[in-house]
């Protein structure tokens, strides 16, 4: 029972800072240079290892399947399966893991400083909410960055299981690219960027509410950046399972016979 308390409570708590998000957002109270600040660290600061990760993926993934296609004669069914899998699964799971890691702790780091230093008292006692000031400019942010990357991760993903299946494996670049373009349609991509923003929501919910409920100092500090990180990606991984199964519904993948 306690347990499923802390989880009622944990949620709400989640429920309540989205609520006042969403709250300022429709009064209008949004700081644009603080927007553009922090488009700059998530989106800009996080293209480098997403990019990385998605082109690193989507080779591997290329080459086993590549592996298991090629005993039954379907090696140019390697295109379609990475493209759909990069799309709709490991684009945006893995781009909101590594955002998680990289900015999630991040947040929750800076937001917690200033919590067990008493910056964001020093905001309340001068009439400025640090819902409007902290949350808001990185939700904003990252809601902007994270389809990006997720797009960024998939392109990336895509043309490196490319020139691995036709550059090394020998697949003819005409056949596997045909494949490739035939099963792969618009819904799949919308799926991987719907994903990716929904993930970026969680990633600033979750490490923003660990932020300001820090306590006891510097300790204090470590344990809620590590359980921003720890809490971001199991939402990710859980909220992935229930996306799956609803934008299958509104984009259906392309048939494959």
């Amino acid at each position: 029972m306690k347990l499923l308390r802390r989880l009622i409570s944990y949620h709400g708590q989640l429920g309540m800072l989205f609520g006042e998000v969403a709250g300022a957002l429709f009064r209008g109270h949004v700081r644009w240079r603080l927007v553009m600040s922090q488009i700059v660290a998530i989106g800009f600061g996080s293209q480098l290892v997403v990019m990385i990760t998605g082109a690193f993926t989507g080779a591997v993934f290329a080459a086993q399947s590549f592996f298991k296609f090629s005993e039954i004669g379907m090696a140019s069914a390697t295109g379609p399966v990475v493209s759909i899998a990069m799309c709709r699964e490991l684009g945006p799971v893995l781009a909101g893991l590594m955002v998680a890691g990289r900015m999630g702790a991040s947040m929750a780091a800076e937001i917690g400083t200033m919590k067990v230093t008493e910056q964001i008292d020093a905001l309340r006692s001068m009439g400025v909410s640090p819902v409007d000031y902290l949350v808001v400019p990185r939700m904003l942010a990252i809601l902007i960055s994270m389809p990006i990357l997720v797009a960024e991760s998939i392109a990336l993903g895509i043309l490196a299981s490319d020139v691995l299946t036709t550059k090394i494996f020998g697949v003819p670049e005409v056949w596997y690219r045909y494949q490739l373009m035939s099963h792969t349609g618009p819904g799949d991509v919308m799926s991987g960027v719907i994903k990716g923003a929904f993930f970026g929501v969680l990633i600033a919910l979750i490490s923003c509410r660990h932020g300001l409920r820090t306590q006891d100092g510097a300790v204090g500090v470590g344990v809620s950046t590590t359980r921003a990180v720890v809490d971001s990606s199991l939402a990710i991984l859980i909220s992935n399972l229930i996306l799956t199964l609803l934008l299958n519904e509104f984009f259906p993948m392309v048939s494959l016979n």
